[in-house]
């Protein structure tokens, strides 16, 4: 396997592992705390950890860079808000799968629109992952009645296109700009997320030490954005932007491991599909 093409795979897996815990424990601490608060708390987090990398990172950034990042912050934000309003109303089994394949199929067009050509070997393991990302973000044995549904795949078409934006925002980020325009980014998740909440006239001041545990996802937050941001500079965004949102894998075997959950038949076929998506986007 060629080396930048290894890289590249490695850090999309390591981007993807990170988004997976940073779910698993996000849903664990919104058991205590508004999902709100912690998001807040998180990407507060965030930005502080990855605008101090800044110093460490060198880059030349330029003004498009800046404005790349504030649209993948935007992005991000706006997913998260429509993430957790499906959330919150029950529709786990429609919003997660729905929302997890938008994250895929946004950055897919644009690198496929900019002239990404994968081979025919990765470019099916990339067409593979989409059922693998289905079924494993879909909940074991949970009922949809019609209208529940509907509502819900809007709100996970509209989380998708969030996250699809930041993944495809972050993979026009030149090396050389370093981590300067990531930083821009996580700070301006915290604005969108403030923003609509105020709109939807949710709650998102953190009071309590509950809602505090969520800075424990800023470094989670920043080591998947940092990973997949490095991973675009040595693969395809097509490919790598894939891989990356194989993240419900990851939070669905932690539940199993952590919290004893039942991993259903489609959850596993679909862990079996993953598996064989990343081998084949490896060998081609």
């Amino acid at each position: 396997m060629e080396y930048g093409r290894a890289v590249a795979v490695i850090l999309a897996l390591v981007s993807a592992l990170t988004y997976g815990i940073s779910d698993f424990l996000g849903g664990i601490f919104s058991r205590r705390a508004s999902a709100w608060e912690i998001s807040v708390c998180g990407q507060a987090s965030a930005a502080a950890i990855t605008w101090v990398s800044v110093l460490f990172v060198a880059g030349d950034p330029t003004g498009r860079d800046f404005l790349l990042g504030a649209v993948a912050g935007l992005g991000s934000g706006f997913g998260i808000v429509f993430l957790y309003r499906g959330l919150a109303h029950g529709r786990m089994g429609v919003v997660a799968p729905v929302s997890a394949v938008g994250t895929a199929i946004v950055p897919l067009a644009v690198g496929l629109g900019q002239g990404d050509r994968p081979s025919v070997v990765a470019a099916i393991g990339a067409m593979c992952a989409f059922p693998a990302i289905w079924l494993v973000a879909r909940p074991v044995d949970e009922p949809d009645g019609l209208e529940v549904a509907s509502t819900g795949f809007l709100d996970g078409v509209l989380a998708g296109l969030g996250f699809g934006v930041l993944f495809a925002a972050l993979g026009q980020v030149p090396e050389e700009a370093g981590f300067a325009p990531l930083a821009v980014a996580n700070s301006a998740a915290i604005f969108a997320v403030v923003a609509i909440a105020v709109v939807l006239r949710e709650s998102w001041v953190p009071r309590t030490g509950s809602a505090a545990r969520g800075l424990l996802l800023g470094p989670l937050s920043f080591v998947a954005t940092g990973t997949f941001l490095l991973a675009t500079h040595h693969g395809l965004l097509s490919i790598v932007s894939v891989i990356a949102a194989l993240y419900p894998a990851s939070t669905v075997l932690l539940a199993w491991l952590v919290l004893k959950e039942r991993i259903g038949r489609g959850q596993a076929f679909g862990l079996g599909a993953a598996a064989v998506a990343v081998s084949l986007v490896a060998l081609g």
